[in-house]
């Protein structure tokens, strides 16, 4: 595993739990984790069970005895390590959103699919999709639950930069993040919607919005814990996403990628309506999701709560008994189970690169709108 952050830790936590609760056909071996700090990243190691520890990323991939590459780094150096990995023959699985540009993300999956013809595979990580919810959901659609797909609404709330005196951090640098609240988690909502309605956005309409323009450069640390300077540095991407989009099925949707949704943790909701029903699901209430079905009678119409604990739900027969909650991380255990299924069966992976290709071009095109006054712009 390349990088050793928040991700980090939740990667981590997919790799060692998986093959303890699913009969994975292969046994995942967490043989070493690199980080930029010996100290920082040793420690990481030891606490997140990794075998070793170390502080060149090429030292990995050089490796006869690494079979695959996770990559979560900083979105600057997806690329440059996806590529060198996909070359050397590992299989990798890298962090979302898949680049920082659409050219680099081009160029990544065009080495995954030079990859893929010698059997080497490839994946990015959009683990909301491995929510047993937004699976559920995305079967309930294929299955004609709720009609033809009209409308989708997604947002996605965060707060945790409302206060203007949080620190610079990477991800509000262009350079090395790409975008702001667009990429960061605008992404997920844009694969999200589409995974679960089997539509891809084909043209968007939007704004771009940066709140705060300056902030605190950091004197130590690169996350929010690091130490203040009275210095301030410019804040280069977005705090605010907004934008319309156009589906190649007909439907229509609306978005919203915030970090400054004062009071909104973590607040990512998406709803969707057909012909004959709709489905609403809320992040912050993950195990459930809300059903409508338009063609019961009038008398007993209404939105109803799934739970969806039950052995038959997506991945939930693994885990604990009906009713019994699972939490975030648990995401990551499923794309672990998903990785490693399609890698034994020499299949390719979803969400592909090929994937966040795609919703790279997305991401470009809702900056390319806000650019010229939320013009209406094709998707590559």
């Amino acid at each position: 595993m390349i990088g050793y952050g928040f991700m980090g830790a939740a990667h981590s936590q997919g790799w060692r739990v998986a093959p303890r609760f699913f009969d994975l056909p292969l046994a995942p071996e967490m043989s070493l984790v690199v980080g930029r700090n010996a100290d920082a990243v040793a420690q990481a190691a030891e606490k997140w069970g990794w075998a070793e520890s170390h502080t060149d990323w090429r030292a990995a991939i050089e490796r006869d005895d690494i079979d695959l590459i996770d990559i979560v780094t900083p979105g600057d150096t997806h690329a440059e390590i996806a590529i060198a990995a996909l070359e050397a023959g590992k299989h990798v699985l890298c962090e979302k959103p898949l680049a920082n540009t659409v050219e680099e993300a081009q160029a990544m999956a065009e080495a995954a699919e030079r990859a893929a013809a010698k059997g080497v595979r490839a994946m990015v990580g959009f683990t909301y999709r491995r929510v047993p919810a937004t699976t559920f959901a995305r079967d309930l659609v294929a299955a004609g639950k709720i009609g033809e797909i009209r409308q989708v609404r997604a947002v996605y709330l965060q707060d945790w930069l409302a206060d203007a005196e949080a620190p610079l951090t990477w991800r509000m640098k262009k350079e090395l993040a790409g975008s702001g609240a667009l990429g960061d988690i605008g992404a997920h909502i844009i694969d999200l919607t589409q995974y679960i309605t089997g539509q891809r956005l084909t043209s968007v309409s939007g704004i771009l919005e940066t709140f705060v323009k300056e902030r605190p450069l950091l004197e130590s640390g690169r996350g929010l814990s690091g130490t203040a300077s009275t210095e301030r540095g410019e804040v280069t991407v977005d705090d605010l996403a907004l934008f319309t989009g156009r589906f190649d099925g007909g439907a229509v949707g609306s978005f919203e990628a915030t970090r400054f949704s004062t009071g909104r943790k973590n607040a990512l909701r998406v709803e969707i309506a057909g012909s004959t029903g709709a489905l609403s699901f809320d992040l912050e209430d993950l195990n459930s999701l809300g059903y409508y079905d338009a063609t019961a009678p009038d008398t007993e119409q209404g939105f109803r709560k799934i739970l969806v604990t039950e052995p038959d739900h997506p991945y939930m027969s693994a885990w604990w008994p009906t009713g019994h909650m699972i939490g975030y991380e648990h995401g990551f255990s499923h794309q672990v189970k998903d990785l490693v299924e399609a890698i034994d069966a020499g299949e390719q992976p979803t969400p592909s690169f090929a994937d966040g290709l795609q919703v790279q071009q997305v991401l470009q095109a809702v900056e390319e709108s806000s650019v010229h006054g939320s013009t209406w712009t094709p998707i590559s």
